[in-house]
Protein backbone atom coordinates (compact mmCIF):
# COMPACT_ATOMS: atom_id res chain seq x y z
CA UNK A 1 0.00 0.00 0.00
CA UNK A 2 1.58 3.18 -1.35
CA UNK A 3 0.60 6.03 1.63
CA UNK A 4 2.00 8.90 -0.63
CA UNK A 5 -0.55 7.87 -3.83
CA UNK A 6 -3.20 7.30 -0.80
CA UNK A 7 -2.55 10.97 0.60
CA UNK A 8 -1.99 12.64 -2.90
CA UNK A 9 -5.99 11.08 -3.60
CA UNK A 10 -7.02 11.69 0.19
CA UNK A 11 -6.03 15.65 -0.59
CA UNK A 12 -7.18 16.00 -3.84
CA UNK A 13 -10.42 14.82 -2.91
CA UNK A 14 -10.69 17.89 -0.06
CA UNK A 15 -9.77 20.19 -2.61
CA UNK A 16 -12.48 19.40 -5.18
CA UNK A 17 -14.75 19.40 -2.25
CA UNK A 18 -15.78 15.54 -2.85
CA UNK A 19 -16.42 14.49 1.10
CA UNK A 20 -18.14 11.08 -0.50
CA UNK A 21 -14.53 9.77 -2.38
CA UNK A 22 -12.64 11.45 1.14
CA UNK A 23 -15.11 9.50 3.53
CA UNK A 24 -14.35 6.12 0.96
CA UNK A 25 -10.71 6.65 0.95
CA UNK A 26 -10.43 6.49 4.78
CA UNK A 27 -12.85 3.88 5.17
CA UNK A 28 -11.09 1.65 2.71
CA UNK A 29 -8.38 2.04 4.66
CA UNK A 30 -9.68 1.02 7.65
CA UNK A 31 -11.47 -2.23 6.06
CA UNK A 32 -7.68 -3.18 4.91
CA UNK A 33 -6.85 -3.16 8.28
CA UNK A 34 -4.05 -0.01 8.17
CA UNK A 35 -3.64 0.99 12.19
CA UNK A 36 -5.45 3.95 12.96
CA UNK A 37 -1.80 5.52 13.66
CA UNK A 38 -0.75 5.69 10.19
CA UNK A 39 -4.16 6.82 8.69
CA UNK A 40 -3.87 9.77 10.88
CA UNK A 41 -0.78 10.48 10.60
CA UNK A 42 0.38 9.38 6.75
CA UNK A 43 -2.94 10.33 4.96
CA UNK A 44 -4.90 12.67 6.92
CA UNK A 45 -2.59 14.84 8.86
CA UNK A 46 -0.16 14.78 5.67
CA UNK A 47 -2.96 16.31 3.76
CA UNK A 48 -3.86 18.97 6.19
CA UNK A 49 -0.73 20.33 6.46
CA UNK A 50 -0.15 20.77 2.47
CA UNK A 51 -3.32 22.28 2.60
CA UNK A 52 -2.41 24.61 4.91
CA UNK A 53 0.80 25.19 3.21
CA UNK A 54 -0.91 26.37 -0.03
CA UNK A 55 -3.47 28.45 1.88
CA UNK A 56 -0.61 30.72 3.17
CA UNK A 57 0.96 30.74 0.40
CA UNK A 58 -2.03 31.92 -1.56
CA UNK A 59 -2.39 29.06 -4.05
CA UNK A 60 -6.32 28.25 -2.65
CA UNK A 61 -8.98 30.02 -0.99
CA UNK A 62 -9.85 30.23 2.51
CA UNK A 63 -13.42 28.71 1.28
CA UNK A 64 -11.69 26.00 0.39
CA UNK A 65 -9.03 25.38 3.34
CA UNK A 66 -12.60 25.65 5.08
CA UNK A 67 -14.64 22.85 3.36
CA UNK A 68 -11.46 20.78 3.25
CA UNK A 69 -11.57 20.58 7.10
CA UNK A 70 -15.25 20.26 7.44
CA UNK A 71 -14.93 17.02 4.99
CA UNK A 72 -12.19 15.60 7.37
CA UNK A 73 -14.10 16.57 10.66
CA UNK A 74 -17.15 14.38 8.96
CA UNK A 75 -14.53 11.54 8.71
CA UNK A 76 -13.08 11.31 11.76
CA UNK A 77 -16.03 11.36 13.33
CA UNK A 78 -17.36 8.56 11.27
CA UNK A 79 -14.45 6.23 12.74
CA UNK A 80 -14.64 7.08 15.88
CA UNK A 81 -17.52 4.39 16.98
CA UNK A 82 -14.96 1.97 15.38
CA UNK A 83 -11.42 3.17 17.25
CA UNK A 84 -12.64 4.33 21.05
CA UNK A 85 -11.84 1.28 23.34
CA UNK A 86 -14.56 -0.49 25.05
CA UNK A 87 -12.32 -0.91 28.24
CA UNK A 88 -12.39 2.33 30.37
CA UNK A 89 -9.17 3.22 32.94
CA UNK A 90 -10.66 6.30 34.80
CA UNK A 91 -7.79 8.86 33.83
CA UNK A 92 -8.94 12.10 32.17
CA UNK A 93 -7.27 14.11 29.64
CA UNK A 94 -8.37 17.83 28.72
CA UNK A 95 -7.28 18.56 25.02
CA UNK A 96 -8.03 21.53 23.50
CA UNK A 97 -6.82 24.47 21.00
CA UNK A 98 -5.94 27.66 22.53
CA UNK A 99 -7.08 30.85 22.49
CA UNK A 100 -7.24 32.76 19.09
CA UNK A 101 -6.78 29.03 17.09
CA UNK A 102 -9.06 28.42 14.89
CA UNK A 103 -7.99 24.67 14.05
CA UNK A 104 -9.10 21.79 15.69
CA UNK A 105 -8.55 19.12 13.84
CA UNK A 106 -4.97 18.00 14.92
CA UNK A 107 -6.31 18.11 18.77
CA UNK A 108 -9.39 16.13 17.62
CA UNK A 109 -6.71 13.25 16.45
CA UNK A 110 -5.20 13.45 19.73
CA UNK A 111 -8.35 13.14 21.96
CA UNK A 112 -8.85 9.71 19.81
CA UNK A 113 -5.33 8.31 20.45
CA UNK A 114 -6.46 8.60 24.19
CA UNK A 115 -9.37 7.28 23.42
CA UNK A 116 -8.16 4.70 22.14
CA UNK A 117 -6.28 3.46 25.21
CA UNK A 118 -9.58 4.20 27.13
CA UNK A 119 -8.87 7.58 28.86
CA UNK A 120 -11.71 9.69 28.58
CA UNK A 121 -10.76 12.95 26.56
CA UNK A 122 -12.51 16.06 27.05
CA UNK A 123 -12.68 17.38 23.81
CA UNK A 124 -13.14 21.30 23.34
CA UNK A 125 -12.12 22.11 20.32
CA UNK A 126 -11.02 25.55 19.20
CA UNK A 127 -10.49 28.64 20.34
CA UNK A 128 -10.60 28.25 24.23
CA UNK A 129 -10.73 31.04 26.42
CA UNK A 130 -8.08 30.47 28.93
CA UNK A 131 -10.01 31.51 31.80
CA UNK A 132 -13.14 28.88 30.76
CA UNK A 133 -10.15 26.30 30.45
CA UNK A 134 -8.91 26.78 34.11
CA UNK A 135 -12.33 26.72 35.34
CA UNK A 136 -12.97 24.12 33.55
CA UNK A 137 -9.75 22.14 34.65
CA UNK A 138 -10.61 23.27 38.34
CA UNK A 139 -13.75 21.81 37.88
CA UNK A 140 -13.09 18.26 36.31
CA UNK A 141 -9.39 17.86 37.66
CA UNK A 142 -7.89 15.87 34.70
CA UNK A 143 -4.46 13.77 34.81
CA UNK A 144 -3.42 15.82 31.65
CA UNK A 145 -4.12 18.91 29.62
CA UNK A 146 -3.46 18.78 26.22
CA UNK A 147 -2.93 22.01 24.06
CA UNK A 148 -2.72 22.33 20.09
CA UNK A 149 -1.29 25.32 18.48
CA UNK A 150 -1.48 25.41 14.38
CA UNK A 151 -0.58 28.82 13.43
CA UNK A 152 3.30 30.06 14.78
CA UNK A 153 1.98 33.40 15.14
CA UNK A 154 -0.35 32.34 18.30
CA UNK A 155 2.70 30.58 20.30
CA UNK A 156 2.53 33.88 22.67
CA UNK A 157 -0.92 32.65 23.50
CA UNK A 158 0.29 29.29 24.11
CA UNK A 159 2.70 29.85 26.13
CA UNK A 160 0.48 32.45 28.12
CA UNK A 161 -1.94 29.42 28.50
CA UNK A 162 0.82 27.45 30.20
CA UNK A 163 1.46 30.37 32.82
CA UNK A 164 -1.96 30.14 33.84
CA UNK A 165 -2.27 26.69 33.99
CA UNK A 166 0.38 26.33 36.35
CA UNK A 167 -0.78 29.11 37.89
CA UNK A 168 -3.75 27.67 38.87
CA UNK A 169 -2.26 23.96 39.22
CA UNK A 170 1.39 24.18 39.52
CA UNK A 171 1.53 20.30 39.63
CA UNK A 172 -1.10 19.90 36.40
CA UNK A 173 1.09 17.86 33.57
CA UNK A 174 0.51 19.69 30.08
CA UNK A 175 1.37 18.38 26.62
CA UNK A 176 1.97 20.75 23.80
CA UNK A 177 2.20 19.74 20.14
CA UNK A 178 0.57 21.20 16.64
CA UNK A 179 2.26 22.68 13.78
CA UNK A 180 2.66 26.11 15.04
CA UNK A 181 4.91 24.73 17.48
CA UNK A 182 7.63 23.66 15.29
CA UNK A 183 10.20 26.32 15.17
CA UNK A 184 9.58 27.50 18.62
CA UNK A 185 9.34 24.38 20.76
CA UNK A 186 12.88 24.21 22.37
CA UNK A 187 12.06 27.90 23.91
CA UNK A 188 8.78 26.49 25.50
CA UNK A 189 10.46 23.33 26.50
CA UNK A 190 13.24 25.47 28.07
CA UNK A 191 11.11 28.13 30.28
CA UNK A 192 8.97 24.81 30.88
CA UNK A 193 11.06 21.41 31.79
CA UNK A 194 7.70 19.69 32.90
CA UNK A 195 5.98 20.76 29.77
CA UNK A 196 6.00 17.58 27.44
CA UNK A 197 6.25 18.72 23.56
CA UNK A 198 4.90 15.45 21.61
CA UNK A 199 6.12 15.64 17.78
CA UNK A 200 3.33 13.10 16.36
CA UNK A 201 0.57 10.80 17.02
CA UNK A 202 3.02 7.43 16.77
CA UNK A 203 5.33 9.75 19.93
CA UNK A 204 1.78 10.10 21.76
CA UNK A 205 0.85 6.39 21.46
CA UNK A 206 3.78 5.56 22.91
CA UNK A 207 3.85 7.70 25.77
CA UNK A 208 0.20 6.63 26.44
CA UNK A 209 1.07 3.51 26.73
CA UNK A 210 3.68 4.01 28.87
CA UNK A 211 1.32 5.93 31.33
CA UNK A 212 -1.97 4.05 30.85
Amino acid sequence: MDSNNISGEFLQSLLAGNRHVSSQIIGNLGIAGLPVEDIYEKIIRKSLYNIGDLWESGKISVATEHLASAIVESVLNEMYSGIISKTRNNKTVIVASVENEAHQIGIKMVADIFEMHGWNALFLGANVPTKDLISFMEDIRPDFIGLSLSISFNISTLESTIKCILAANPTMKILIGGQGIRTGRKEIQLKYPDVLYIEDLYKLDVFIKKIS
